[in-house]
């Protein structure tokens, strides 16, 4: 088959999805990697895989009307022309628009529901935009499941509010999956260092939990000196960003916030417990890469998080928006090393048993017709 894979955020087609790609590639299958802005060094990445680039303009955060549905006209216009057999696409804009156009071209699409993102996540604040997206994705979602042959879940969570919500009216079109996996061979165990380190990764969102973080580590760096607490993530444009000027007081007060990285592993490798406080995922994908590094995870009790942690035995859950908590489980952390040292090697073990990449994305592959034994998750004649 030729397929095409739809990213709104073009390097996540090689950090994300690289595996996937080359297990698709490994099959026989034509891919098409399609996303915006797509430079030099990620165009070479993509033809290794064995991809074919496709770069297409997308305002990722964006909210302007005209935008979106330029870019639903585009990729029409892509798939008329490539004439792909399958439009397989996650996040929002692209499953909702990638659907539309595909349903518009004659070509199936499946949709990977990666997580329900700030128009579905609960910020503890009454918020109009917030609101309104919700609304007007709700009502594209249902436009756009109604043409998909398949939708992807990565959590029991996000599958039962996004039907509950109206997005998706036939359950029987729904497949589950272990979150998007982690490469285990790229993310390997490496020794803990021997003072507390915490770190967190992840976009300076306010949904990600990053001011409880922030809150409980200069808290406690008052009291644990030696500790080290890290902060490793992009500044984001959307309306759910932090600030620059909310992260330089903190760095101030104690927070080490290395900026963007390209490359996790060496932060993972000197941290000895890993946070996520965040207030919902799909799976987390670098809670998966901190369980493949052998570290103790300390995360929320929401959709998503929840999936990732044996509470007590490979980490521990906390309520979202609760600095107090986090705080609290991150002192007990600092006072019990060998605890955390014998959860880092459960979520080792977790991470292979459920959440290795090659497993997960056999059974994508299953879900969607793609091995070279196909199933009949999407039947010849399911087009729509």
């Amino acid at each position: 088959m030729k397929v095409l894979v739809l990213a709104s955020f073009a390097p996540s087609l090689v950090l994300f999805r690289g595996p996937l790609i080359a297990a698709l590639v490994g099959a026989g299958h034509e891919v098409v990697a399609v996303g915006p802005d797509i430079d030099a060094p990620l165009l070479g990445e993509l033809r290794r895989l064995g991809a074919t680039p496709l770069d297409l303009p997308l305002s990722r955060t964006g909210m302007n009307p005209v935008h979106d549905l330029l870019y639903g006209w585009r990729l029409y216009w892509a798939m008329r022309r490539l004439r792909p057999d399958l439009v397989l696409s996650y996040t929002a804009k692209p499953n909702i628009w990638g659907a539309i156009a595909a349903s518009a071209a004659g070509v199936r699409s499946a949709a990977m529901v990666t997580g329900l993102g700030f128009a579905f996540t609960d910020a503890g604040e009454r918020n109009w935009k917030r609101a309104l997206v919700q609304k007007v994705q709700t009502w594209l979602y249902r436009r756009a499941t109604d043409r998909n042959a398949v939708v992807v879940f990565q959590n029991p969570d996000d599958r039962d509010d996004f039907i509950a919500a109206g997005c998706l009216a036939d359950p029987g079109k729904v497949r589950m999956v272990n979150g998007s996996g982690v490469d285990l061979d790229h993310f390997a165990p490496s020794p803990r260092p021997d003072a507390p380190h915490f770190l967190m990764i992840a976009r300076l969102l306010k949904s990600k939990g990053v001011r409880e973080y922030a809150e409980a580590a200069i808290r406690l760096k008052a009291r644990h000196p030696a500790a080290r607490f890290s902060l490793v993530g992009f500044f984001d444009e959307g309306p759910d960003g932090v600030a620059p000027a909310a992260v330089a007081e903190w760095q101030a007060q104690g927070l080490d916030h290395l900026g963007g990285l390209g490359d996790v592993r060496p932060a993972l490798a000197a941290a000895s417990a890993y946070v996520l406080p965040s207030y919902r995922e799909g799976t987390p994908r670098s809670v998966l890469e901190a369980m493949a590094s052998g570290r103790a995870i300390l995360t929320t009790d929401v959709p998503g998080c929840r999936e990732t942690v044996v509470d007590g035995v490979n980490g521990f859950l906390v309520p979202a928006r609760d600095a107090d908590a986090l705080a609290d489980r991150m002192a007990w952390m600092i006072e019990n090393p060998e605890a955390v040292a014998a959860m880092g090697e459960q979520s080792l073990r977790i991470a292979r048993e459920k959440y290795d990449v090659h497993k997960v994305n056999q059974t994508l592959m299953n879900h969607l017709g793609l091995t070279r034994a196909p199933d009949a998750a999407i039947e010849p004649g399911c087009r729509s």
